[in-house]
């Protein structure tokens, strides 16, 4: 019976089929809840006494801090952790991490925590990695070593495949401030090649071979990201406290 004619005969209009729709609703509701638990799985840092964290080998010595020499540092010599970095600027994992990093930085290194020193590790896969490694140093002349570094992960897919990287740096240096002349001149010369090449062959002395290798201490990190480094940082520094 149509609807018109069902109005007409009892003067109110047929019952709605609900079908399956609640159905479907709680599906995606629930899919929703799981997509979101998956996401906090991921991202909260496990708890500082988790056994799923990673633990320094047996017999495991320090690192050599005398090492540190070859990478470049930031935050307080006597800072009670030391977080240090194996990484190649043209790396896209690298680029991934470099989030982990900067709020390592505003989180840690900042308030007297942490230091944190950045190794070059350079692979040779990477026809940028190196210029970009050079483009770092070469800021450092002119006291802007964090903010070249920056800018190079943060602008990583723009640089990445060009054919002259050098021309992008430089740019980015007159962006940044710095005396472009000077920079282009430390560039062209590969002023600080040798000082990369040292970073790498600490890379080689601790059989580094992959990018990004992060140790908090002496303890080398399996999944590098926030949640584990953090919670391996909390660890290490509750430990210096007893």
């Amino acid at each position: 019976m149509g609807e018109a004619k069902r109005r007409k005969q009892t003067g109110a209009p047929a019952p709605r089929k609900s079908g399956n729709r609640p159905f479907f609703i709680a599906v995606g509701v629930l899919a929703a809840i799981a997509v979101l638990a998956g996401i906090y799985l991921l991202t909260a840092p496990p708890a500082p006494s988790s056994d799923e964290l990673p633990v320094a080998d047996p017999g495991a010595e320090s690192f050599p801090a005398r090492l540190d020499q070859f990478g470049v540092s930031i935050g307080p010599e006597d800072a009670p952790v030391v977080v240090r970095e194996f990484a190649d600027y043209q790396c896209p994992a690298c680029g991934r991490f470099f989030s982990a990093t900067e709020r390592l930085k505003k989180e840690y290194v900042e308030s007297g925590q942490v230091r944190f020193v950045y190794f070059d590790l350079p692979l040779q896969q990477h026809k940028n990695a190196m210029p970009a490694a050079l483009a770092a140093r070469c800021a450092g002349d002119q006291d802007a070593y964090w903010p070249m570094h920056n800018k190079l992960f943060a602008s990583q897919s723009d640089w990445s495949d060009a054919d002259d990287a050098a021309a992008v740096f430089t740019r980015y240096a007159g962006d940044l401030g710095l005396e472009e002349r000077r920079f282009q001149t430390c560039m062209t010369t590969e002023l600080h090649r040798e000082e990369v090449e040292q970073s790498r062959r600490v890379a080689i002395q601790l059989r580094v071979t992959s990018t990004p290798t992060v140790m908090v201490d002496n303890i080398r990190l399996t999944r590098p990201g926030w949640a584990q480094m953090s919670a391996v940082v909390d660890r290490e520094l509750k430990g210096e406290s007893k």
